[in-house]
């Protein structure tokens, strides 16, 4: 019995027009650009409307994925929206996208939440549903937007966040797959240093900060990144049988420049074979890595043949990475 491989086959993004710079946030709290620049490497990042939400995000980069590589989406059978920021907290984004992009009635919709991580474990779940032959053409959505729940009067928080959509089409295939080997880890316990209240107002026992906004105790979420992340970047190289010379594009969750180097550094692949979209977009949260593996089509690096390494990893405190062979239609 032949198994059923499962590829991307397009991808899309889109980011607000409305850009939010170092300056502007001069303006709003006791920072500069020298120090967020310094800090973070982030120069500026993409708002949203005040009537702009997830969903109309997530239509733009699945219109953008249809103008570029003439697709149809009518018979899309799974929707799966990565988000911590939904329109709604139900109905779901993909239901919402379900009847915004056309797509059947027939087809199953879903969101995922798994903050930074959102992204790499909706691709996790398409290949698994389309390998399984339980489906044949998935749509998998990381989109964000954090300005909505982002505290403009906390100078830590503020400046890291914007808003971005990506999408990709995985689509069952006869003879070639884009997935090579993945890894998943949780540390629950750690759950406190990155959330937005909701339901509950503690957690394992710790009172949380009942703002609304998004809480991120930086120095903590730092430490645990720069130990555990790498530490499970290598165990997936090494379960797959990989070394990093083998990878061609390290893609990691575009946090924070000072992160991504102490790790690029930890799993000895070099800053210029890393494809980030934090400079000019900030930290978008599950839209990070899909608009980072766009910019480096666009900027000619990534192209068909490729081993990339994408991985992510935030709230939760969670983790997930794919090993992908890219080829595109």
């Amino acid at each position: 019995m032949q198994l059923i491989k499962a590829r991307i086959t397009a991808i899309g993004t889109y980011v607000p027009t409305q850009r939010l710079t170092n300056f502007d946030l001069e303006k709003l709290v006791d920072t500069n650009d020298e120090w967020i620049i310094q800090r973070t490497g982030i120069r500026e990042r993409r708002i949203s409307r005040p009537d702009q939400y997830t969903s109309d995000l997530c239509t733009e980069a699945a219109n953008n994925l249809i103008s570029r590589y003439n697709k149809s989406l009518a018979d899309v059978d799974l929707i799966i929206v990565a988000t911590s920021t939904p329109d709604f907290p139900f109905p779901s984004t993909a239901a919402i996208l379900q009847e915004k992009l056309g797509i059947s009635s027939s087809t199953g919709a879903i969101d995922l939440s798994a903050a930074c991580a959102g992204f790499a474990y909706g691709l996790h779940l398409a290949e698994g549903m389309i390998a399984s032959g339980l489906h044949r053409k998935i749509l998998v959505f990381g989109a964000d937007t954090l300005s909505k729940i982002t505290d403009y009067t906390d100078r830590t928080t503020c400046v890291l966040f914007g808003d971005g959509a990506g999408a990709v089409l995985v689509e069952a295939d006869a003879e070639l797959s884009s997935f090579v080997a993945y890894h998943q880890a949780t540390e629950g316990k750690g759950g406190g240093h990155v959330y937005r209240v909701g339901l509950a107002d503690q957690i394992f026992g710790t009172q949380l900060n009942d703002s609304g906004k998004l809480v991120q105790n930086g120095r903590e979420v730092f430490r645990w990144a720069v130990r555990s992340v790498s530490e499970g970047i290598l165990e997936l190289l090494n379960k797959s049988g990989h070394a990093t010379a083998d990878i061609d594009w390290f893609v990691p969750h575009s946090a924070n420049l000072r992160l991504i180097e102490p790790l690029s550094e930890r799993i000895g692949i070099s800053l210029d074979q890393t494809l980030y979209s934090l400079v000019n977009y900030g930290n978008t949260s599950a839209a990070s890595i899909p608009l980072a593996l766009d910019l480096g089509i666009r900027e000619g690096k990534l192209t068909d043949g490729d081993r990339i390494l994408i991985y992510g990893f935030g709230a939760g405190l969670v983790q997930a990475g794919l090993l992908l062979h890219w080829k595109l239609d």
